[in-house]
């Protein structure tokens, strides 16, 4: 196992963490048996959020007898400072627990500081100070909060999306977060979905010196993948290299991540899926996104306002519009591949 130290938090823990938003589409029984097996296996930081429907949940099921052995984050989306309270509240509530070690302010616009007007971070120093969070974070999606956020001082970790297919943006915020104290926490490590092989995406991260990715799994096969690098090891081999040169090559540049922050769409398109579509249909088994549903979904393509919505809330300056241009007449391409090979 490889055991590291979290930014200047002091919290010693598996460089590989376990990210809690898929277990919310499976029953509690089977969440709590990933998650003992994830601890078994030699993982002891959990990332959940309030926004996850039931995950808290699971995971206050699964560690409730065991608090002081665990690492638990969890986020909120408050706007306020009340709502904050609120969500604190819950969270330790249904995470059975009297504390939590990493509170992170979850993707605001914003980056909350003492003083402001929200209220958020002060109300955040109080429940520090009263033993109910240990550290104060934020998870982010916006380069320009990010930054501000390190820039600050005033939060003790960082979570952002970062893959093997990160950009000279995503590494310029991992070096700052090395160069100033502070814990980085990567999110999406398998780039939601576009990245099919966790072993090499493990190995990867395995050479990104303090950086914690929170894989995301919801079946056991899943799981094995992480569970085996860290038993094992995970080895960047030339054949990895290989295979992270050549994603690279199909992926990098201007693929939606699916972060979603482009939405809602007034034309009803859900772009977050139907901008990365192509993707995802020449490299996952393609029959899930060639259904009816789909097919009415990309349809709604053809309604597009050309508005520039998407366009100014992208936090990766993506031309969405003919990014969904694009998906649009490659997805009709694949279904009528798919229709003759039958």
């Amino acid at each position: 196992m490889n055991k590291i130290t979290l930014g200047k938090t002091g919290l010693v823990i598996e460089k590989n963490g376990l990210g809690c938003l898929p277990i919310q589409r499976i029953s509690e029984q089977d969440a709590v048996y990933l998650l003992h097996k994830a601890y078994d296996g030699g993982i002891n930081f959990y990332d959940t959020a309030r926004a996850y429907s039931d995950s808290e949940q699971k995971v206050g099921a699964a560690f409730s007898g065991m608090r002081d052995k665990v690492v638990l984050a969890t986020k909120t989306a408050a706007q306020t400072s009340s709502e904050m309270w609120k969500d604190l509240e819950t969270s330790l509530r249904t995470l059975k627990t009297d504390y939590i070690d990493i509170y992170q302010f979850h993707n605001p616009s914003f980056c909350p500081r003492p003083g402001g007007e929200d209220g958020l971070y002060d109300a955040a120093l109080e429940a520090k100070k009263q033993g109910k969070i240990r550290h104060i974070s934020l998870s982010n999606h916006r380069l320009l909060v990010a930054h501000e956020a390190i820039d600050s001082g005033l939060y003790a970790t960082l979570q952002f999306p970062f893959s093997y297919l990160a950009g000279a943006q995503e590494l310029e915020l991992v070096q700052k977060c090395r160069e100033t104290g502070m814990g980085f926490i990567a999110m999406k490590g398998m780039a939601g979905g576009l990245i099919r092989d966790g072993l090499t995406a493990s190995a990867w991260m395995q050479t990104q010196e303090g950086v914690v990715p929170i894989w995301g799994v919801q079946r056991e096969c899943e799981l094995d993948q992480f569970l085996q690098c860290i038993r094992e090891g995970a080895e960047l081999t030339d054949e990895r290299r290989a295979r992270i040169e050549q994603d690279r090559k199909e992926l990098r540049g201007g693929f939606c991540r699916g972060c979603g922050y482009c939405m809602p769409c007034p034309a009803g398109i859900e772009i977050n899926q139907c901008a990365r579509i192509s993707l995802m249909v020449r490299r996952a088994p393609a029959a899930e996104w060639l259904t009816e549903e789909w097919q009415q979904k990309m349809h709604q393509i053809e309604n597009c306002l050309h508005c520039g919505q998407c366009m100014s809330k992208c936090p990766y300056g993506l031309n969405t519009p003919e990014l969904l241009q694009a998906n649009y007449e490659d997805y009709w391409k694949v279904l009528a591949e798919s229709k003759k090979s039958k």
